[in-house]
């Protein structure tokens, strides 16, 4: 029986456990905290990214090597890569751990994105605003998620504030995008090259944090459907990627402009596990391991709101017909995503229906369409 250890013991690795252990797979995590999710599903090794010997235990007790944040060290990968298969390639986690080797990437492939610029001085910053033009949002190159890391800047005046509030870090600017709407792209390539994609999900922030997706997104033709295909595959041939990539995308007078990549299963996924033929932990599973894909056709129209900060009473929920709640096992704090509810309909009308009662149970956005 195959085993598989994960990098990261949060809410994505506790996932992939559940539809892994489906086929008869086994499954051991590392992370750094003790009370980790995926824990509860599954042994668990604590311990620092660099502690070797905790490492080399991890690796003892497992066949591969994948991961469930971006956040992983690249030494920490490379080091199992050596005596492991690692999927996706710790390549990949260079890449997306560091937003300006990101756009690089985009830009070489010619993939649109907003105009960009490094930042690491004041001077620097001048420079940059003076070439991209304001508005413009100032980011950390590295870590920085749901909102954090970053300002926007819309006067000339904001330059005048300290950089130090950022941590310190390398920075990167973007030019603003008066974006239409949110849209993320979820492909799969497998060790055998066989690619899938999901179709487009519209996503919905607030507060910088993902708060509600649709797929198929509405409106979409089969045009910006096959351009967000290509971008991706692009991506999945130059990494020598495999398993499931995600990347976040702004549509923008009808085209497409690439945001961010996430190499691993995505948040604006989770509506695959009831919403599509085979849910994109499955495919994942099934990529690093080589296995033929599943099918990624929708069974209907689908959405998934997060449960964010606190959770709702789980019978008003479930009294929502076509509601699948997901529940974390997470202690409650302000911010933090605790689970998430899918729904899933026979028509976009019946959806956004879905998507009303539910709001009016754990006080989150709907699509304003």
């Amino acid at each position: 029986m195959t085993t598989i250890g994960v990098l990261g013991a949060g809410q994505l690795g506790r996932m992939l456990a559940l539809a892994g252990y489906e086929m008869g797979l086994r499954f051991v995590f590392y992370d750094e905290t003790p009370d980790a999710p995926a824990g509860h599903v599954a042994p668990l090794t604590v311990g620092r990214w660099d502690d070797h010997a905790a490492l080399a235990a991890f690796a003892d007790a497992c066949d591969l090597v994948t991961y469930e944040f971006e956040n992983v060290p690249v030494a920490t990968a490379e080091r199992l890569a050596a005596t492991h298969p690692v999927a996706p390639a710790p390549r990949a986690l260079e890449v997306a751990q560091d937003r300006l080797n990101e756009k690089t990437l985009f830009r070489s492939l010619g993939i649109g994105t907003a105009p960009f610029a490094a930042v690491g001085t004041t001077a620097e910053l001048r420079r940059a605003v003076d070439a991209i033009g304001l508005p413009a949002v100032l980011k950390t190159r590295r870590m920085g998620y749901d909102g954090k890391g970053q300002r926007v800047l819309r006067r000339p005046e904001d330059l005048d504030v300290p950089l130090g509030p950022l941590g310190g870090h390398p920075l990167i600017l973007e030019g603003f995008v008066p974006f239409d709407r949110e849209l993320s792209i979820l492909a799969v390539r497998s060790r055998t090259g066989e690619t899938a994609y999901w179709p487009l999900a519209e996503n919905v922030h607030r507060d910088g944090i993902l708060r509600v997706s649709v797929a198929p997104a509405p409106g979409v033709g089969d045009a910006l459907t096959a351009a967000a295909a290509d971008l991706a595959g692009k991506v999945l041939t130059a990494l020598d990627y495999v398993g499931v990539l995600a990347i976040e995308l702004f549509e923008h007078r009808g085209d497409l402009l690439a945001n961010e990549m996430a190499p691993r299963v995505h948040n604006s996924g989770h509506l695959t596990i009831e919403g599509s033929t085979t849910s994109q932990f499955e495919n994942h599973l099934r990529a690093i391991l080589g296995w033929p894909l599943g099918s990624t056709a929708p069974v209907g129209f689908a959405a998934m709101v997060n449960l964010i900060g606190e959770t709702p009473d789980p019978r008003a929920v479930l009294e929502i017909e076509g509601a699948h709640l997901h529940l974390y096992g997470k202690s409650p704090r302000p911010g933090r995503k605790l689970g998430h509810v899918n729904l899933v309909e026979r028509s976009p009308e019946a959806l956004t229906a879905a998507i009303a009662r539910l709001a009016s149970v754990v006080a989150e956005p709907t699509l304003a369409r």
